[in-house]
């Protein structure tokens, strides 16, 4: 009973408000009402008269028109012009008009250029983004503290140029702003971004200045060694430039050494965390590597070997971690096929064998297992043609058979979802591969078909010209043939003779050797060695053929225009270059990767050069 009087007052309590609004809302006269639309009507009409073309003016950098409002309404540049309170400034600073920017910084006092838009922009933090520097000068010269003014989610100019990768931005500012003013968590922050964008000089000023952030987690939860270990091609192998680099580097050629530069930097850098890590008490150390283990095992996943061997050779124990799955380094780079991460395991002696007995958590894959699954797509890539793909998974199954017990070779894993006996490890490669495989089949049958077309078409054009000889045979004086060549002792006729035979052998090579291409069997064995190499020598013998069909083409030109009109053989001879670099050019990559393929996967596992040790 009482909830329901209680209910009630309410209700009623209620309904006298709403009297009350009402009457309130009918005591206004006619007369505040109109003055209230005309002061709403008159700020409408000074914005549309106003901050529109200023707008305008500021996004086209029209300054003549800028100049015209300013002088009929002096306050208007310090006035916001946008529904996010942005002024002329931050609208022209954002457009990148330099010349507009520097004519209205003369009209702006150091406050106003410090204004800030609804999410606590400055100008700046717009400037700091383009990465203009003479337009952060002209606003920094005038508003010495403009760099300290943090933004969006209290972030400095400086990060926001570090983020973008705005290199020459992020040198002006740095001096710029004080690093005793910044709190930790901006200092890990700033030096976290320097590290994704390349900076790695800028970074070693940062760490160096504050040895803490080695350890320190910024806004994300990342450490400084995360990032870098998803740099593959950033970390050099060496700290210092050699010699001939560090004259380069003084020198005009400068630029060129650049790249070369950043890798030994990043190669500093990744020393210098790595040092200050291990100095920590034991227990912290274990608690920052347990906890930020990932960057191990992401080195290993993209195939940053430099980055992995700073890490072993200052602490080896680092070899018998294992991720979450019980796969160690070795493992991942068998799994994402990283071939340079995976040669280390040769210099740890018999501990290969040890670390080679893991066996994954659930599915019990052991590592063999591991290159029975199908390569990611981006290492599959890296050479062309299917059939060249397949080669490179059989040699990668060869390699790592060598190595595990054999024992393991018939082990069978476990299923997924069932946890039932699953596949040994050449059951399982077979069942993954079976669709490269197949493609491998079918790009191998259309290559060879292709290019016996071709093949043959040559072969009927070098076998015909064989028996019409330019310039005829001699004749007798009743008009019969003895068969002789006209221009038999000519050393021209002699080069067409030869390049003509040259090319009729080697394009009947080319025909039997594509024609075996297509009769194979086309077992897993196949690819590995049989395949490419007829493959490469089809393509080889196709090449030659074409360079003598050419020769003989240009030959016969010299043979019976020379003596007439000269520039017409030469001017043949020089377009018939054409076709043989456009055949060079148009298949280079496909001969790289076959010759890569079949003659240098020798030196694909097992390198001659110690790398940890």
């Amino acid at each position: 009973m009482s909830i329901h009087r209680r209910a009630s007052g309410s209700t009623g309590q209620d309904h006298d408000d709403q009297e009350e609004f009402n009457s309130a809302k009918s005591n206004t006269s006619p007369a505040e009402d109109f003055i209230d639309d005309t002061l709403a009507r008159e700020k409408r009409f000074y914005y549309l008269d106003t901050a529109v073309p200023l707008y305008k003016a500021a996004l086209k950098g029209d300054w003549k028109v800028a100049k015209a409002l300013f002088e009929k309404y002096p306050d208007v540049f310090r006035r916001p012009i946008t529904e996010g309170n942005e002024t002329a400034l931050h609208i022209a600073v954002a457009a990148e008009r330099e010349a507009f920017v520097k004519e209205l910084v003369k009209w702006m006092d150091s406050d106003d250029i410090a204004l800030q838009n609804n999410n606590d922009n400055t100008a700046l933090y717009y400037a700091a983004g383009s990465g203009i520097v003479s337009i952060a000068k002209e606003m920094v010269e005038k508003k010495k503290g403009l760099p300290l003014i943090r933004g969006s989610g209290e972030k400095t100019p400086l990060y926001v140029a570090a983020l973008q990768g705005r290199r020459k931005m992020v040198l002006y500012l740095y001096p710029l702003t004080p690093f005793e003013d910044l709190k930790p968590i901006e200092r890990i922050d700033i030096l976290i971004a320097t590290i994704i964008t390349d900076m790695y000089d800028i970074a070693l000023k940062i760490l160096t200045k504050d040895r803490s952030l080695a350890t320190m987690e910024d806004t994300y939860k990342r450490i400084a060694l995360q990032e870098l270990a998803r740099k593959p091609f950033a970390i050099g192998r060496r700290s210092q430039l050699s010699v001939w680099e560090r004259c380069l580097n003084n020198s005009w050629f400068k630029g060129m050494c650049n790249k070369a530069l950043m890798q030994t930097l990043a190669h500093k850098l990744v020393d210098l965390l790595w040092k200050e890590v291990l100095v920590l008490p034991e227990e912290k150390f274990k608690d920052l590597v347990e906890k930020h283990s990932t960057f191990i095992f992401k080195a290993a996943e993209l195939g940053n070997v430099e980055y992995l061997i700073i890490l072993v050779r200052s602490y080896p124990d680092l070899i018998w971690r294992v991720d979450k799955n019980n796969q160690s380094i070795f493992h991942i780079a068998v799994k994402y096929r990283q071939e340079s991460v995976f040669n280390l395991i040769y210099e740890i002696g018999a501990i290969k064998g040890i670390i080679a007995l893991y066996i994954s958590k659930g599915n019990e894959n052991n590592m063999l297992h591991l290159t029975g699954r199908l390569a990611p797509s981006d290492r599959l890539n890296i050479i062309s043609g299917a059939a060249l793909q397949m080669r490179r998974e059989l040699l990668w199954f060869k390699e790592i058979e060598n190595i595990v017990p054999p024992s393991y070779k018939k082990m069978k894993n476990k299923m997924k979802n069932t946890g039932q006996q699953g596949l040994t490890p050449w059951e399982l490669f077979i069942e993954e591969h079976e669709d490269l495989k197949k493609q491998g089949e079918k790009w191998m049958k259309d290559t060879a078909n292709y290019c016996m077309l071709v093949a043959t078409l040559i072969a009927t054009v070098v076998f015909a010209a064989a028996f019409t000889i330019p310039g005829g045979n001699i004749q007798s004086g009743n008009n019969q043939e003895i068969g002789t060549p006209i221009f038999l002792k000519n050393n021209w006729f002699m080069m067409f003779f030869i390049s003509d035979a040259v090319g009729l052998l080697s394009s009947s090579t080319s025909i039997l050797i594509f024609l075996s291409i297509l009769t194979s069997r086309y077992a897993e064995g196949d690819f590995l060695t049989s395949l490419p190499a007829r493959l490469f020598f089809g393509l080889t013998t196709l090449f030659i053929s074409i360079a003598g069909m050419v020769v003989a083409f240009s030959a016969t030109c010299f043979l019976v225009y020379y003596s007439e009109v000269a520039w017409i053989p030469i001017v043949i001879i020089a377009s018939a270059g054409v076709p043989v670099t456009l055949f060079v050019g148009l298949h280079f990559q496909l001969w790289a990767d076959i010759i890569r393929s079949t003659y240098g996967s020798q030196f694909l596992f097992r390198p001659h050069k110690h790398r940890l040790f």
